[in-house]
This record gives C-alpha cells, structure tokens and sequence, in this order.
C-alpha cells in the first residue's frame, strides 16, 4: 500500500476522511488535490479538475476521489444539467484516464443514493433500479457507469452511494431546521411525518474509506446509511426534546407542500430542489447489509444523534 491520494479532500467528508486515514495509516503519506487546501495537515496540491489532473500517480497509490458539485452552494438555474456533468462525470472521466495511463487501479468513489430515483422496493438494495429524475442523481449515475466499464480492466473500485451526510460542520437543509428549533417556531413537515428519512454521519463514511481500504477495495457498489432509522416525526420530535426546543410538528399536505416547492422554484425561490423535496415524504430506507457482509462495514451513529450533535455545533 502507497500514498492516499484525496480528490476533493478539502471538502467536508474530506476532512474526516484525513483524520481517519491519519489514525489508522500513520506511516503513509497523504496526498489532497483540491482548489483550497484542506485544513489538515498534509502534501496539498491545487488543482482544478475542469482543467484536468496535474498530479502523477504512482502504481500503489490509493485513490479517494471526492470532489463533485452539489446542491450547496446554490447551482446556477441556466444550464443546470452542464453544471453537474462537467465536474460530476467529466472530472471523473480525468480522473480515472490518468490514473489509466500512469497504471494507478485503486480507487474509492463516492457516489449517491439519488442515483435510485424514488423508491420502487424496500429496504434499496444496491441492484434496485437506477432511475434517477435529477441533474445532480444522473450525472453521478453517468459517472458510476464510466467506472464500472474499468472493473473489468484490472482495477479495483468501490463506489459509495451515501444517503444524507450529516455531521460538524455541514448544515445544508438542516440550517432551516435548526433555526426553526432555536426560535421555538413551528416545524412544518412535508406530509405527514410517519415515513422514515435515512442519513448517515459523516464519520461513518470515513470509516467506510477505510473498510474498503482494508479489504483491497472489491468492486462493487455500497449503501451507506443508519440503522433503524425512525419516522420523521419521531426524530424530530426527540430531538426537539432533547435540545429543549418548544417547536411543535405540524403535518401537511405532502402533494401540495411540493406542487408549492415546484412552482416556486419555477419563478428562482427554490427552499428545496426537486431532488430533494420529492422524496421528503417517502419512506426511503437502503439496505446496507451488504455493505457489512462485504466490507465490514457498521455505522456508529444513529439519525437522533447525528441531529442531536448538528444542532449543538450550530447553537454554538
């Protein structure tokens, strides 16, 4: 085992990512490729995969690749789809020809669960239909299949699907949430509360780094999320008490609550995108049975704490 090579390892997975290569690896050199340098200490080199990699891998080198763009900061509404794919899908596409041709075949992608679309069965298992109805799900999608064509080409890949990452210092959705909570207003949901929304911690997923690291990264796909997740309502509602907060849950309509969303975002005012509102209010749950059956792979943190914990670093 050589160098660990972080893509995107400034961001926020990043981070953790770094420690926990630090704590379990302390002997190999960490590498971070990115447009700012990471708060961690460690060899950084800027780069901008839009314009390509300038970076030579060597043969045991190990690859973490996590850049992509996302929901946060805001996209821009014109030419939305080309935003997504020209990092998403095209920097990966850098990514792994260089890797290519300078005989580098390790790599850990992190994907996402949009790639599933709205769930068709439950628990989502990693062979559940990939229909994803967003430009963010279809260029990650675009990206998985490009790997995928390298499995069998002598290199060995894991491709992460996470469901939400939650953790110190990413808030994203959980901003508004959070600030409703402080003020003691009233947290209105998107139907009626009863169906379960899985997250994952975002040490969770570096520990995942590191399951298939030690297991000499299989090439397969992998769920990440909690486990036993509890309904909406009721993790809001313990976590409401436990902060102290004197909110109160209101259920709506969930059909009208996202007609709502839709028709704002159709005129700029978008609280949620499509991708992330249209499923709110369904139960979505991915098996990551596999994921410990594989890889060893058991999450630490359960959703009620992952929250709990987000909300106190933001009351701070």
């Amino acid at each position: 085992m050589g160098r660990f090579v972080l893509i995107g390892g400034s961001g926020f997975v990043g981070e953790y990512t770094i420690l926990a290569l630090k704590k379990r690896f302390p002997q190999n050199e960490i590498f971070v490729l990115d447009l700012v340098a990471p708060k961690e200490k460690c060899n950084y080199i800027w780069c901008d995969l839009n314009q390509g990699i300038n970076f030579d891998f060597k043969a045991d080198d190990i690859v973490i690749h996590l850049a992509a763009r996302q929901y946060h900061p805001k996209p821009p509404r014109k030419n939305r789809e080309r935003y997504f794919e020209d990092l998403n899908y095209r920097g990966t596409q850098k990514v792994i020809e260089k890797m290519k041709s300078d005989g580098c075949l390790n790599l850990v992608y992190f994907s996402t669960d949009m790639v599933y679309g709205i769930p068709q069965e439950l628990p989502i298992k990693t062979d559940h239909p990939t229909l994803p109805f967003g430009p963010y799900g279809k260029s990650k999608l675009r990206s998985e299949e490009l790997l995928k064509s390298y499995w069998n080409q002598g290199f060995h890949i894991s491709i992460f699907r996470p469901r939400m990452i939650v953790g110190k210092g990413r808030f994203g959705l959980l901003n508004k949430l959070f600030w409703l909570m402080k003020h003691n207003l009233p947290v209105a949901m998107i139907g009626d509360g009863k169906n379960c929304y899985q997250m994952v911690s975002v040490q969770d997923c570096a520990d995942a780094v590191i399951c298939a690291i030690t297991h000499k990264i299989p090439n397969d796909c992998f769920n990440l999320g909690s486990e036993n997740p509890p309904s909406v309502r009721d993790l809001l509602q313990k976590v409401i008490d436990d902060v102290g907060s004197k909110s109160c849950l209101i259920p709506t309509w969930g059909y009208g609550i996202k007609m709502l969303l839709k028709v704002m975002g159709y005129f700029g005012v978008e609280l949620m995108f499509e991708e992330q509102y249209k499923i709110a209010d369904k139960e979505y749950i991915v098996d990551i049975s596999q994921t410990y059956e594989k890889i060893g792979w058991k999450p630490r943190f359960s959703d009620e704490e992952m929250l709990r914990m987000a909300y106190e670093e933001y009351s701070q």
